[in-house]
C-alpha cells in the first residue's frame, strides 16, 4: 500500500499479482488506493489472483494474465477467532450480506461484465485459469513458456 501511495498522481506503472487473497477489506483498501491516486495500473497475474486479491487487479486498468495463471472466484468467507455475544454475531451476520453482495457488485463494474457472470463464478466458487479468463474478454494474454516472448509483449505495448 505504501508504495502505492507514493507515486505521483497518475503514474503509470505494472503490479504484479500472485496472491491467494485475505482481507476483503484490504483488497478494497488497494482498489481505492488505485483509483485515487488515478494510476494507470497494468495488473500482471503471475501466479495466482484469487479471492480478495481479485479487487485490486479488477481496479487495474489494463489487465495480463498467462495461461497458466489461476484465478479463484468464492463467496466472502466470515472468519473470526473472536469469542462473541449472541448480538455482536447478529450484527456481523446482518454486515456480512451487504458485504458480499457489494463485492460482487464491485467486481462486477469494475470487470465492465453483469454481475450474473460474477455470481455464476462465485457461489459455490470457481477457479478460473488464465487461458478462460482472457477468453471471456477480461485481461489480455501472454504466454511465457512458447513462441516469441519479445513478439507477445510488443503486441501488448509497455508493462
Amino acid at each position: 500500500m505504501e508504495k502505492l501511495t507514493e507515486v505521483p498522481f497518475g503514474s503509470p506503472g505494472t503490479i504484479f499479482f500472485d496472491s491467494g487473497g485475505g482481507s476483503a477489506y484490504a483488497g478494497l483498501a488497494l482498489a481505492a488506493v488505485i483509483r485515487l491516486r488515478g494510476l494507470r495500473a497494468t495488473g500482471v497475474v503471475a501466479g495466482e489472483c484469487s479471492s480478495a486479491a481479485l479487487i485490486p487487479f479488477a481496479a487495474c486498468r489494463r489487465r495480463i494474465v498467462t495461461p497458466q495463471a489461476t484465478l479463484l472466484f468464492h463467496p466472502v468467507r466470515w472468519q473470526s477467532d473472536d469469542d462473541m455475544q449472541l448480538e455482536e454475531a447478529a450484527e456481523w451476520a446482518r454486515h456480512f450480506q451487504i458485504l458480499e453482495r457489494s463485492m460482487d457488485d464491485l467486481l462486477s463494474q469494475l470487470f465492465e461484465i453483469p454481475v450474473s457472470q460474477i455470481s455464476n463464478w462465485t457461489r459455490p466458487g470457481r477457479f478460473l485459469t488464465g487461458a478462460e479468463f482472457a477468453a471471456a474478454g477480461l485481461a489480455q494474454m501472454v504466454d511465457l513458456f512458447s513462441g516469441d516472448l519479445r513478439q507477445q509483449l510488443a503486441k501488448l505495448g509497455s508493462l
